[in-house]
């Protein structure tokens, strides 16, 4: 593993740590689409700021993990080989057969001479 593939996995996460206490932290009551079909009570503007602020910091975090994950496939792809083809195709010759030699009846000399 690369030095900077390390920085990344550790940026991530503490950035998704950051992200699940900010979601335990929310207030379940109001808002989202509870607060849109049960309507809107007086309490709910004290803690509106503090909403606003959660709200902001979990799509800011989604965003930063999603930013950090492309970054990290990005600048730590290697890149694939790519075949260079040659300008002139490589001509394979098998390897030359040598013909059979031919069985000549060898010349009988005759003994004596």
């Amino acid at each position: 593993m690369s030095t900077i593939f390390t920085l990344f996995m550790i940026l991530i996460i503490i950035a998704s740590v950051l992200l699940i206490i900010i979601v335990m932290a929310q207030n379940p009551k109001g808002g989202g689409l509870s607060g849109t079909f049960g309507g809107s009570g007086a309490a709910q503007f004290g803690v509106q700021r503090t909403n606003d602020f959660m709200e902001k910091a979990t799509w800011t975090l989604g965003a930063v993990i999603v930013a950090l994950i492309i970054l990290s496939v990005v600048l730590t792809a290697k890149p694939s080989p790519k075949a260079v083809a040659p300008s002139a195709p490589a001509q394979s010759t098998a390897p030359a057969s040598t013909a059979p030699a031919q069985s000549t009846p060898a010349a009988t000399l005759p003994a004596g001479n």
